[in-house]
């Protein structure tokens, strides 16, 4: 017994899958990075507002990285102990017992958490169309 199937249409749904999926991951990266620049650039400006004179190189110790993974990257973004008062961060940002939390990052990525969701939600969006 013989059964011949026509798998024209499943084929062109598959190529379009393949070619949107590696379309979604080039545009998945670029918006991590472009989100990770963002928080960067608000930790920064954050941190010179309430560093003080005694901190005043730690905003400049601020980088982030960025790791690829098959189904786009990832960033991570904070002082870099490497860099002058860089090793600041953990007391600048969650503070200690005798000195109040900054919260400097925390308040970079709770400003740009809603543009990020809405980049990402658009690149959902568009995976549907070839």
């Amino acid at each position: 017994m013989t059964i011949n199937a026509n798998t024209r249409q499943l084929d062109e749904l598959a190529a379009v899958f393949r070619h949107n999926a590696v379309r979604a991951q080039v545009q998945a990266t670029a918006v991590v990075r472009r989100g990770a620049l963002n928080v960067k650039n608000g930790w920064r400006a954050n941190a010179t507002a309430t560093a003080g004179r005694h901190a005043r190189l730690y905003p400049a110790s601020i980088s982030f990285d960025m790791r690829a993974h098959p189904a786009g990257a990832s960033a991570e973004i904070g002082p870099d102990k490497g860099r002058p008062q860089g090793a600041l961060g953990n007391l600048l940002e969650f503070g200690s017992v005798k000195n109040p939390p900054h919260m400097d990052g925390a308040r970079a990525l709770a400003a740009e958490a809603t543009a990020f969701a809405a980049h990402v939600a658009a690149i959902g969006t568009q995976m549907g169309r070839g």
